[in-house]
C-alpha cells in the first residue's frame, strides 16, 4: 500500500490549519437537546472526509437500518451508551468503543438509555452531510416520492 497522490505541491508548507474550540456552540440543536457539531466538513477537508460530533439526549432514538453506496461511516463513542447495529447484531457501545462500516454495510444507531450520549461520526470520502442533517427533520410533511428522492440524493438506503 502506498501514500495517496500529492495534493500540496509547495516546498515550504503554509498556514492553513483550522481550530475549533470546545466552547463553539453546535451547528444544529443546542444544550440539553440533540445537537450536531460540524468539526470538519467536506468543504474544509477538500472532500477527504467529514467529521461530526453528535450529542444525543436520553431516549433520543436514531435512524433505522440503512447503508451507503459511496461513503463509509465510522462511530467513536465519547460518552454514554449508544446502541450500534453492525449489520448482524446490536451492540451497547460505550466510551472508547469504535465501529467502522464500509460502503454497503448495514448499520444503525440510537440512544435508548436514560442518559445522554456523545459520539463522533466520520464519513469518508467527504459528502455534503450538513445538508442531510439540516433537512432530514423537515421530511415529516414530505410525500413518499420526495422522501425517497431526498434519501437517494444523500446516499442513504433504508432496509426496514
Amino acid at each position: 500500500m502506498s501514500y495517496p497522490d500529492q495534493v500540496y505541491r509547495g516546498e515550504s508548507g503554509e498556514v492553513s490549519a483550522g481550530f475549533r474550540p470546545a466552547s463553539t456552540p453546535p451547528d444544529i440543536g443546542g444544550t440539553g437537546k440533540d445537537a450536531i457539531h460540524y468539526l470538519a466538513t467536506t468543504a474544509t477537508t477538500r472532500g477527504e472526509f467529514g467529521l461530526y460530533r453528535v450529542e444525543m439526549r436520553a431516549k433520543a432514538g436514531g435512524p433505522r437500518t440503512h447503508f451507503h453506496k459511496s461513503i463509509s461511516e465510522s462511530f467513536y463513542i465519547l460518552d454514554g451508551t449508544v446502541r450500534l447495529f453492525d449489520g448482524a447484531r446490536w451492540i451497547d457501545a460505550r466510551k472508547g468503543d469504535f465501529l467502522h462500516v464500509p460502503q454497503g454495510g448495514l448499520h444503525a444507531f440510537r440512544n435508548d438509555s436514560d442518559a445522554p450520549a456523545d459520539m463522533l461520526l466520520l464519513f469518508t470520502p467527504g459528502a455534503p452531510r450538513e445538508e442531510y442533517f439540516e433537512q432530514v427533520s423537515q421530511l415529516a410533511d414530505a410525500t413518499d416520492e420526495e422522501r425517497a428522492e431526498f434519501f437517494v440524493k444523500h446516499d442513504s438506503y433504508f432496509v426496514e
